[in-house]
C-alpha cells in the first residue's frame, strides 16, 4: 500500500494543475446537482418492524383519511395577566385565527379549539391541531411562516401564539459555531507549523471535503428522507478528520525537505507513510459509521452513511489534492526558520542547529516512564470515577421538551402541561384492528370489544383520560386516544406503554381484537429501546474489528489490547460526563444548557463509532514510531521516548484542533447538536490526551518488551500492511534514488529534522 500512495503522491503533486482542476471541476458538478436535485431534510424518526410503526402503517392502509404520515402542527394560545380565552374579545380573535389557518396550502384540517373542548378549565389556554395533506418532509419554510403569520393574527392584549410538532424551527444557521472551531484550528495550526501558508493549506481542503459532504447530503435529500441533523454531524466531523489528516501529511512532506528531498520525492513519501496511516485512520472511522446499517434504523443509517462518505472524502483529498497544493506552495510550506535552515548563504544556516535542548513531547514521555506506576493507577481510577454516572444512563428521543426555553416549541409545550397535565403532550394512540371479528353480529360486537377496551384503558394505572374510540368508515379499525399522567420521557410512561402492550395480549384472547401502541411518544420508546438492544452487539463488533486492525499494523497481541481497552476505558468516561450534564445537570449551566433529559437513543452509537475510528487514529501515529524505534535497534525504554517525542506534538496539535470543531457545536441553542459536540469533544480530551498521551506511554514502559511479543506462526499468516512505511523505505534505498543517495546542500539530517520537525 505504501508503494502505491508513494506513487500517487509523486503523480499529484508532478500534475497538480491537472488535480487541482479534476477536483474543482467536481466540486461544480456537485454544486449543480446540489441546487437542482435537493429535497427537505425530515425531523421524524421512525423503525421498521416495531409495534409503532406497525400501528402506523395499519392506519395508513385502512383510515387513509386519519392521515397517520400528514404533518401536524399545534397552535397554542394563551392567555396573559388575569384573561381568559373564553372572553367575547379573546374568542373572536382566536377564531380570526382558525379561519385564516384553514386557508394556508396543504393544510388539510383545522379544528376549532371552542368546538373540540381543547380549551383549559382555567381558561387560560387553548390549541388548534393543524393537519396537513403532505408528509412533514415535504413542508417548505414558506408554507410554516405562512401558517404562524396566520396563527398570530390572533396575537394582541393579552393573548400570545406558540408553536409545536412539525414546525420548521426558527433558530439560526449553525455556521458561527463551524467558525469558531476553524478559527481556533487556524491558530494551532500556525502554532504548530510557523508559516500562514501551511496553516492554510489543511483548512482548506478540509472546507472542500466539507462542501461536497454537505452537498452530496442535499443531493440524497432529493432521492430519500433524511435526518435534519445529518449534515450537522457530516460538517462537524469532517472538518475534523479533514483538517487532521492534511496536517499530517503536510508535517511529515515538511520533515521530508528538512532532510534534503525535492518536492516531489517529499511528497511521494509523506504520501506513502503518513498517507498509509490516514488511509488506515480513516478506514476505521468510515466501516465504524457505516457498520450503523445493522442498527436497521434507516434515520441512523442516514447518517452514518453520510458521515462514512465526508471522512472517505476527507481521505481521498489528502492523498491526491493536499501533494497537489503542496506542489503549488513549494518550500514556501517550511516557513522562514524552514527555508533559512536550507540556505547556506542565509545567516546561521544550513548548520543543522535550529533547536536547543529537548522538545517538550520527549520530557513529557520520561516523565510518564519515570512515574509510570503513579500514572497507571491515577489515571485509570480518575476515568473509573467519572464513568460512574454511566450506570444511570437513560435513552430517549428529543422531545419539545429538552427545547430550549427560548425556542416557541418549548413555550408551547410547558403551556400545555400547565394547561392540561403532562401526559398532554405525549398522547398514546392505540390503534386497534377489528377485522378480526367477523360473524353476522360483527358490528354489534366490534362496538363491544371497543367499548370494553376503552373502559380497560380508563382502568391502567397512569392514564389521566381516555377520548372516545373513532372507528373508520369500514369498521374494522378503531383509534383511541390515551392521556398519560405523566410526561413523554418518564419511566412511568414508558411503563404505562408496555403495560397496555400487555394487556392487548388479553384483549385479543378475549374478544378477537389486536391493539397496537402508537404515538409520538411510543414511537420514541420504541426507538430507545432497539437502539439500547443494539448497543452491546455494535460495540463488540467495534472492538473485535479495532483488534483485528491493530494486530495487522503493530504484529502484536498486546498492544491492540492495550489500545481497545484505553478505548472502553475513554468511552466509559466519556458517556459518564454526558449522563452527568445531560441527564443529571451537574455543570449544565457550563455548557448553556437549560434543561435536562434523556440521553439522545443514537448518540452513543455515533459517538463509539466516530470515537473509536479517532482514538486509533492517534494510537497509530504514537505507537508506529514506538514499533519503528524497537525495530531498529533501541531498547524498550527509550523507544517510547523516542517514538513519543516524534508524533507527539502532531497528535496534539490534532487533538486540539478536532476538540475545537467539536467544542464550537457547544454553544447552539440545538439540545441535539450540542450533545453530540460535548460528546465528541470530552471524549477526544479524555482518549487523546488522558489515555493516549499519557496513559498509553505508561503502560508501555510497563510492558517492556512483551508489549511487542507475537507468535511466529501468526505473523507468518497475516498480511504485511506495511502502515509504518518500512517496505517503501527499504525499496527506496535499495533503488537509490537520487533524492535519497545525495542530500542537498544545507539539509538536515534525519534526526535533526525530526527533532525540528516535533518542536517547530
Amino acid at each position: 500500500m505504501a508503494t502505491f500512495l508513494y506513487r500517487v503522491g509523486r503523480f499529484s503533486y508532478r500534475r497538480r494543475g491537472l488535480v487541482a482542476g479534476v477536483w474543482l471541476l467536481l466540486l461544480v458538478a456537485t454544486g449543480i446537482a446540489a441546487a437542482t436535485l435537493s429535497g427537505p431534510t425530515s425531523s421524524t424518526f421512525s423503525i421498521p418492524g416495531t409495534e409503532s410503526q406497525k400501528a402506523l402503517d395499519l392506519i395508513t392502509e385502512r383510515n387513509p383519511g386519519a392521515n397517520a404520515d400528514g404533518a401536524s402542527v399545534r397552535v397554542v394560545f394563551v392567555a396573559g395577566g388575569n384573561g381568559t380565552l373564553t372572553s367575547d374579545a379573546s374568542k373572536a380573535a382566536v377564531e380570526k385565527a382558525i379561519t385564516q389557518l384553514k386557508a394556508v396550502d396543504d393544510v388539510a384540517a383545522v379544528s376549532d379549539p371552542y368546538r373540540s373542548q381543547a380549551v383549559s378549565q382555567d381558561g387560560t389556554t387553548a390549541y388548534a391541531t393543524v393537519s396537513y395533506s403532505v408528509p412533514a418532509t415535504q413542508l417548505t419554510s414558506a408554507t410554516n411562516e405562512t401558517l404562524q403569520t396566520a396563527a398570530r393574527s390572533a396575537v394582541g392584549p393579552g393573548i400570545t401564539v406558540e408553536f409545536g410538532g412539525d414546525v420548521v424551527s426558527s433558530d439560526g444557521p449553525a455556521g458561527a459555531t463551524e467558525g469558531i472551531g476553524i478559527v481556533i484550528g487556524a491558530i494551532v495550526l500556525v502554532i504548530t507549523f510557523g508559516s500562514l501558508l501551511a496553516a492554510g493549506l489543511p483548512l482548506l481542503t478540509a472546507l472542500i471535503g466539507v462542501g461536497f459532504g454537505t452537498l452530496g447530503v442535499a443531493v440524497a435529500t432529493g432521492f430519500t428522507d433524511i435526518s435534519d441533523t445529518t449534515s450537522v454531524l457530516a460538517t462537524m466531523l469532517g472538518l475534523a478528520v479533514g483538517i487532521d489528516y492534511a496536517l499530517f501529511i503536510v508535517s511529515r512532506y515538511r520533515h521530508e525537505l528538512l532532510v534534503g528531498r525535492d518536492g516531489e520525492e517529499a511528497a511521494g513519501r509523506a504520501i506513502g507513510t503518513a498517507g498509509s496511516a490516514v488511509v488506515f485512520a480513516g478506514a476505521t472511522v468510515v466501516i465504524a459509521l457505516a457498520a450503523l446499517l445493522v442498527a436497521g434504523i434507516p434515520f441512523l443509517s442516514s447518517m452514518g452513511l453520510a458521515a462514512a462518505g465526508t471522512v472517505a472524502m476527507a481521505v481521498v483529498i489528502a492523498l491526491t489534492l493536499v501533494p497537489a497544493l503542496l506542489g503549488f506552495l513549494g518550500r514556501r510550506v517550511l516557513g522562514r526558520r524552514g527555508r533559512a535552515a536550507l540556505d547556506p548563504e542565509a545567516p546561521g544556516g544550513g548548520d543543522g542547529n535550529l533547536v536547543h535542548g529537548e522538545p517538550m513531547g520527549a520530557r513529557w514521555a520520561r516523565l510518564v516512564v519515570r512515574g509510570r506506576v503513579p500514572v497507571f493507577i491515577v489515571l485509570v481510577l480518575a476515568l473509573g470515577a467519572i464513568a460512574l454516572p454511566t450506570l444511570d444512563l437513560r435513552l430517549g428521543m428529543p422531545t419539545d421538551e429538552t427545547a430550549s426555553p427560548s425556542t416557541t416549541q418549548r413555550r408551547a409545550y410547558d403551556a400545555l402541561a400547565a394547561g392540561f397535565g403532562p401526559g398532554f403532550n405525549g398522547p398514546l394512540i392505540v390503534a386497534v384492528d377489528l377485522a378480526g371479528i367477523t360473524g353476522e353480529d360483527s358490528g354489534f360486537a366490534r362496538d363491544a370489544a371497543t367499548t370494553d377496551i376503552q373502559a380497560d384503558l380508563a382502568k391502567v394505572p397512569g392514564v389521566a383520560a381516555v377520548a372516545p374510540a373513532t372507528p373508520n368508515a369500514a369498521g374494522d379499525l378503531a383509534l383511541i386516544t390515551v392521556i398519560p399522567t405523566t410526561g413523554p420521557s418518564t419511566d412511568a410512561t414508558e411503563t404505562l406503554v408496555h403495560t397496555i402492550r400487555a394487556d392487548a395480549q388479553k384483549w385479543r384472547a378475549e374478544r378477537g381484537a389486536r391493539a397496537y401502541v402508537t404515538g409520538t411518544t411510543a414511537i420514541g420508546i420504541d426507538i430507545s429501546e432497539k437502539l439500547g438492544a443494539a448497543l452491546a452487539p455494535y460495540l463488540i463488533v467495534v472492538v473485535g474489528l479495532a483488534f483485528l486492525l491493530l494486530m495487522l499494523v503493530f504484529r502484536s497481541l498486546v498492544v491492540p489490547l492495550k489500545a481497545t481497552l484505553g478505548f472502553l476505558l475513554s468511552l466509559a468516561a466519556t458517556f459518564g460526563a454526558l449522563v452527568a450534564v445531560f441527564q443529571k445537570s451537574w455543570g449544565a449551566g457550563l455548557v448553556g444548557l437549560d434543561s435536562s433529559g434523556p440521553i439522545l437513543s443514537f448518540l452513543p452509537i455515533l459517538v463509539i463509532g466516530i470515537l473509536f475510528g479517532l482514538a486509533m487514529d492517534y494510537e497509530v501515529f504514537l505507537v508506529t514510531r514506538m514499533r519503528e524505534e524497537f525495530v531498529h535497534g533501541a531498547d524498550a525504554q527509550s523507544a517510547v521516548v523516542s517514538g513519543f517525542r516524534h508524533g507527539a506534538r502532531v497528535v496534539t496539535a490534532a487533538a486540539v484542533i478536532m476538540t475545537s470543531v467539536f467544542a464550537g457545536f457547544v454553544i447552539t441553542d440545538d439540545p441535539i447538536v450540542k450533545s453530540i459536540g460535548f460528546a465528541l469533544s470530552v471524549g477526544i480530551v479524555f482518549d487523546a490526551f488522558v489515555v493516549r498521551m499519557t496513559l498509553v506511554p505508561a503502560i508501555m514502559s510497563l510492558l517492556g518488551r512483551s508489549a511487542w511479543w507475537f507468535p511466529s506462526w501468526l505473523d507468518r499468516l497475516l498480511p504485511d500492511v506495511d502502515v509504518e512505511g518500512e517496505g517503501l523505505t527499504a525499496a527506496l534505498a535499495t533503488a537509490q534514488t537520487p533524492s535519497a543517495r545525495v542530500p542537498a546542500q544545507g539539509s538536515l539530517s534525519e534526526a535533526d529534522a525530526a527533532t525540528h520537525s516535533s518542536s517547530n
